[in-house]
């Protein structure tokens, strides 16, 4: 068998792949579980999309090293950002139930009432929705596994920054 590498292209398709995984089950779980996303859900969201384009555009391109270094940083970027708000989330999940925010305006609606920065902060707070742990796999809560996945990417966009241009030989 000849010996193969992973190449720039076939990761950055996997790790998109792996974004669109994440979406169709966060819409799987919205429109057929019907379980409605809180504001901090949504931003998540956001980052994954976020992450995916940057490594669809990184598969896309197959770029050399000045590239791959671009691609990597802005997939740790939004990853990170992404995770703050995943960390946030599991957080507000953690505290005790009187300790937990009280109800508050959907993303939609605060878009709509409030200045951008005011929004930003009312969504950073959180909601009681956010605090709400309807669905756990293996003890984690989808928060906790969105965490889990940007960490990943983290990872990953860490590799990409640091790493030449085949990567493993299989």
């Amino acid at each position: 068998m000849k010996n193969q590498k992973l190449t720039m292209r076939t990761i950055c398709l996997s790790g998109f792949l792996l974004c669109a995984g994440l979406m169709s089950a966060a819409i799987y779980f919205q429109y057929v579980q019907h379980l409605e996303p809180c504001p901090l859900c949504i931003v998540q969201r956001w980052f994954v999309i976020a992450v995916g384009l940057v490594l669809l555009a990184g598969a896309l391109h197959n770029p050399r090293a000045w590239g791959r270094r671009m691609y990597g940083l802005l997939t740790t970027l939004f990853a990170s950002l992404g995770a703050a708000v995943a960390t946030r989330q599991v957080w507000i999940q953690s505290l005790p139930p009187d300790r937990q925010p009280g109800c508050g305006f959907d993303l939609d609606t605060m878009l709509q009432s409030f200045p951008l920065i005011k929004t930003a902060t009312l969504v950073w707070a959180g909601t009681s929705d956010c605090a709400t742990v309807t669905w756990r796999f293996l003890g984690l809560s989808m928060a906790g596994w969105v965490l889990v996945f940007f960490a990943g990417f983290i990872v990953l966009g860490f590799g990409l920054m640091v790493t030449k241009r085949n990567f493993y030989s299989l």
